[in-house]
């Protein structure tokens, strides 16, 4: 029973079928809506990749009915989509995953071997929800962590002028980023902390205009950069 369900149901050598063909691509459909779900569960996302997400099994499906054993046409179809990466901006490591993830499941309905396809989404969507409820990987405090930013003039030796501050209100905090604006006149200095508890932005921030002349100050969450993975 085992066997016939993990079998494929057509040989990469043999001619396609209707039947076949139409299996392989409802498969395909049917697991990328459900790879598409589960990345959007707990996840930042936009309609047009979720949607891509859930066409790209059948896509991948259909290129690989389409190539049917042929090298030659392998190859040109390797070069083809190798073109998509450079006119695509970087995305983040789940996005790249759960790309990858949607073409191994496309090639697995594409060679005929569902019952293998099914299996392997259910058991990543299974593992993407038990991650995803457990907090796997998530920063401790990252509710406090915050990214803030502070002008100053440029006559100002900011080199430690704002320690206090930091060891009064933050756990954490470093200095990443100096930035020249307002034609050179003042300078925007961005640091990464960790609030040591939370609310006490507004605090933080009246005590930092007084050092700093009242100009500018922002608070916002830290955020992971989509450059990185």
């Amino acid at each position: 029973m085992l066997d016939a369900i993990f079998s494929g149901i057509s040989d990469t050598s043999s001619d396609l079928t209707l039947e076949g063909f139409s299996l392989c691509i409802a498969a395909a459909l049917i697991l990328g809506a459900l790879l598409a779900l589960v990345y959007t569960y707990k996840s930042v996302y936009t309609r047009s990749f979720a949607v891509t997400l859930a066409m790209l099994p059948a896509i991948v499906s259909v290129v690989i009915m389409m190539v049917n054993g042929s090298i030659g046409t392998g190859v040109a179809v390797a070069g083809t989509f190798s073109l998509v990466r450079f006119r695509s901006v970087p995305g983040t490591a789940k996005e790249i995953g759960s790309i990858f993830l949607a073409m191994a499941v496309g090639i697995a309905c594409g060679m005929g071997y569902l019952g293998f396809a099914v299996l392997f989404a259910l058991v990543m969507c299974a593992v993407s929800f038990f991650y995803a409820k457990l907090g796997f990987g998530e920063r401790r405090n990252a509710e406090l962590c915050r990214k803030l930013c502070v002008t100053v003039p440029e006559d100002l030796d900011y080199g430690g002028i704002f320690d206090d501050l930091f060891t009064k209100f933050a756990s954490e905090a470093r200095l990443v980023k100096v930035k020249t604006t307002n034609l050179g006149s003042l300078n925007k200095l961005t640091y990464e902390i960790v609030l040591k508890e939370s609310g006490t932005e507004k605090k933080l921030i009246d005590q930092l205009r007084c050092r700093n002349g009242n100009l500018e100050v922002s608070c916002s969450m830290q955020t992971a950069d989509s450059q990185e993975l």
